[in-house]
């Protein structure tokens, strides 16, 4: 299913540059998408527990094809409109497919599935960033036809994405084979109160507070590759006309650097199990750390507000803007991405496989409600301190997720959390 996020205050800027679409914002309607997204996480798991998985992801990912298809014809309230309806499928799509893949999976195997699942749904960055740079060569400004072009066929995978989910098998709690025979029984007759319930009880764990930090700092990495930084890369006027296209070249290096993170990590299913998901994160802290200094000397500090430079001081004062460092911190931060979100996915899907979905829309609860904040404050703030923000979550997310990790394998207790009632 194609990738939304990378880029769609480029788009609205050249549609405003058309003479419509006067009080429409990209930034706006992400900080919509993230702010719903975080509230409606919250009634996720209730809708699981009725639905299903599989009907689950099938309903969010139609909410996603009526997203795509406002930018066919854009207006600011289809544009907020849809900003809603994408926030509210996107917590019920994501919740979904944790809970099918922790229902899919074993302690043993959930490090290699979540490794495989994020290299599958990490293609579509890679792709269709690829098809978008092919359509954006060569232009300052995205024209309409353009525009019509890319997200009818956007629109089209979307749709295709949404049936193939049918095929997928109706699993429920039940059919997990390593679930205790009593639990199958309570989880198949949960309802959803009680799941709402679970989710607040799973809330107050220790082991989940803790983890907020590392479920912040992936929020607000989100916001900065899905929206900060491709507008950085076409607000810089040193990459002349091919600025519009770097986007789409550096969104599918993004990608390349999630897939080759996301099938390396699952095919050394066998290695985390035996050395620990430490060294992983260890990797993507390095990695994003180098991509943030990259990033910092490399584009002009006012690039993510505005392509207009009017203080000296706002260029970068080390190198002159490179577009192959640009498209190299794209696939910097997608390699450092996947460490990040494939671990997460095991760890939550190994400590609390009991509790999956709840444990899944909890996390998706906080990524969202801090990448909302970042696309609020993407608006006002310079390159800069949006990359101090990031750095300082980053240190505080990896320790965070050291000191979970190395509590839930020094527990003898199998379910390595502590229980609710």
């Amino acid at each position: 299913m194609a990738n939304l996020d990378f880029g769609p205050e480029t788009v609205i800027q050249s549609v405003q540059k058309e003479g419509k679409f006067d009080g429409g914002s990209g930034y706006i309607s992400l900080a919509i998408i993230y702010t719903v997204f975080a509230a409606a996480n919250w009634g996720a798991p209730p809708v699981v527990s009725v639905c299903g998985p599989r009907n689950s992801m099938v309903l969010g990912a139609f909410l996603y094809c009526l997203f795509i298809a406002v930018f066919i014809y854009p207006m600011v309230w289809a544009l907020y409109l849809g900003s809603v309806l994408l926030g509210l499928g996107a917590a019920i799509l994501w919740t979904g497919e944790g809970s099918y893949l922790t229902l899919n999976s074993t302690p043993e195997t959930i490090g290699r599935n979540s490794g495989i699942f994020w290299a599958l749904q990490a293609s579509s960055l890679m792709f269709g960033n690829i098809f978008v740079w092919q359509e954006f060569t060569g232009k300052e400004i995205i024209d309409p036809k353009t525009r019509i072009q890319v997200y009818v066929v956007l629109l089209v995978v979307c749709c295709v994405g949404t049936l193939m989910l049918f095929a997928l098998r109706n699993k429920s709690p039940e059919d997990r084979a390593d679930s205790p025979d009593g639990n199958r029984e309570n989880k198949s007759n949960e309802g959803p109160l009680q799941a709402f319930k679970r989710s607040i009880q799973l809330f107050k764990t220790k082991e989940m507070l803790m983890l907020g930090l590392c479920f912040a700092y992936t929020g607000l990495e989100l916001n900065f590759y899905s929206g900060v930084y491709s507008t950085c890369i076409g607000n810089t006027k040193a990459f002349g006309e091919e600025a519009k296209s770097l986007i789409g070249i550096a969104g599918a290096f993004l990608g390349a650097g999630e897939i080759i993170g996301g099938a390396a990590f699952g095919l050394s299913g066998k290695l985390a199990n035996r050395h620990g998901r430490d060294p992983i994160i260890l990797l993507g802290f390095i990695v994003h750390m180098t991509a943030f200094y990259l990033i910092y000397i490399n584009l002009p500090q006012s690039s993510p507000i505005s392509e207009i430079v009017t203080d000296a001081s706002y260029y970068p004062v080390l190198i002159h803007s490179n577009k192959y460092v640009a498209v190299l911190c794209g696939f910097l931060w997608g390699l450092g991405d996947s460490c990040y979100n494939t671990q997460v996915y095991s760890l939550l899907g190994s400590l609390f496989s009991e509790d999956s979905a709840p444990a899944f829309s909890l996390f998706f609860f906080t990524q969202s409600l801090t990448a909302a904040a970042g696309f609020f404050y993407s608006t006002y703030l310079i390159l800069q301190w949006q990359l101090l923000i990031v750095a300082v979550f980053c240190v505080a997310g990896t320790m965070a997720f050291f000191q979970v990790e190395w509590m839930s394998t020094s527990r003898p207790s199998k379910k390595g959390y502590t229980q609710i009632n």
